[in-house]
Parts: C-alpha cells; structure tokens; sequence
C-alpha cells in the first residue's frame, strides 16, 4: 500500500468547528447520525427541532432541508441531509476505511445494509414504531410482519458472523442498529432471535456508544 493510500485509508481530521445535527430526540434516523458522530468522537452540537410545532416546517429549516425531515447536519461549508447519505460522508471524511471497505465485496455487503435500512428496516420496525410511538396512521400489523420475516432472515445470518456486513463493525450496523434495537417499542419481540440480541449488544458495547431513549409503548408498555 502506497503512502496515498496510507492517508486516504486513515482520515485523522476533525471538524474546524463542531458539526450541527439537526435532529428530534426520538428520531431513529437522526440516533443513526448521532451515534456515528459520537464512534467518531466527532465534536457536534444537537439543533433540536419541534416537529408537532412545525419547526421543520418553517422556511429556515427547509432552506436545509427541503423534504422538512430529520435529520440533517451542517459541517462548516457542507449541508448534507438523509441518514445513510451522512453515514456514508461522515466516513468517507473523518473515519478510516473499515467503516466503508472500498474492496467490492465488502463494499457491497455495506450497501445491502444501507438498502435494508431504507427498505424493510423502515417500513417493518421503524413503521411499527412510528405507530405505537407516535399514533402515526399506518398499518401497523402490516409492519410487525415485515419486520418479523426481516429478523428471521438476519438472525440466521448473524449465527456465523459477529456484525451484519461481516467481521468488524461497519456503517452498515450503525445503520441498522437504532431501530432493531427499539422494536420492542412498536411491538415487535427480539426474545425469539439470540444472534440479533449477541450482535446488538456487541455494537452497545462499542467505545463511546450512546443510546436513543426508550419509550414506554408497544411491549414496553406498563
């Protein structure tokens, strides 16, 4: 490996000023960013939105935004919205490069992730909870068997390997981290998957973890 690809293998800088994320507290999309930054020990400041009193709404924010969602970072010049897209420029900037191998298969394995996180992770456990959290008009026994054929599938895969993209921790487990871990909140039971629970708590465990706060609904109700 050339002394180039040294450096670009091993992104060491930190941010000028600390990068604003734009987020609400429960937002699983905006913990995805929030964790990162964190992994990273990125300095960050947290711009904290009302979204029932429409702040994402308001022309300032969808000058940021124009979707009005969360969540959205400014890192100095760079005003970048949508989780998977910050992941990917969070480490492509500041992280080295077993966050996002470069190599095709593990390339690849990562993307499959990201998609999944898009796909039948949002639209099964994420959609649940959207339901049981926020009172969000949606299908919601339709999601809990989303989710549930989604964690059949992944619980085999995790017998044999220790994170979701393969041998070490990658973006594609920060991804699909938040809301795995909260689906008990729209209902959802992990009990009958042991290798999703063995592979959450190994990415808890990860130095400088930090948890997005429960909420008492779904199985956690009281």
């Amino acid at each position: 490996m050339s002394a180039t690809q040294t450096t670009q293998h091993t992104q060491a800088t930190k941010p000028a000023q600390p990068i604003k994320l734009y987020t609400t507290l429960l937002s699983g999309h905006g913990h995805r960013v929030k964790l990162f930054l964190s992994l990273l020990d990125l300095p960050f400041e947290i711009v904290e939105l009302n979204m029932k009193a429409g702040d994402n709404r308001k022309p300032e924010y969808l000058a940021l935004n124009p979707f009005g969602q969360v969540p959205t970072i400014q890192d100095g010049e760079v005003t970048l919205f949508d989780s998977n897209a910050i992941l990917v420029y969070l480490a492509k900037r500041y992280g080295d490069a077993s966050w996002l191998p470069e190599d095709p298969l593990g390339a690849a394995a990562v993307q499959r992730w990201l998609s999944l996180a898009a796909g039948q992770i949002a639209y099964g456990p994420c959609t649940a909870r959207l339901v049981t959290v926020f009172g969000a008009p949606l299908d919601h026994e339709r999601a809990k068997q989303i989710a549930t054929k989604l964690f059949d599938v992944v619980d085999k895969e995790l017998a044999d390997k220790p994170f979701v993209a393969g041998e070490h921790v990658t973006i594609a487990d920060i991804a699909a981290h938040t809301y795995i871990a909260h689906a008990p909140e729209g209902g959802v039971s992990l009990e009958p998957y042991p290798h999703i629970r063995a592979w959450l708590r190994r990415v808890e465990a990860l130095p400088r973890f930090v948890a997005m706060p429960s909420t008492k609904a779904g199985l956690l109700a009281a």
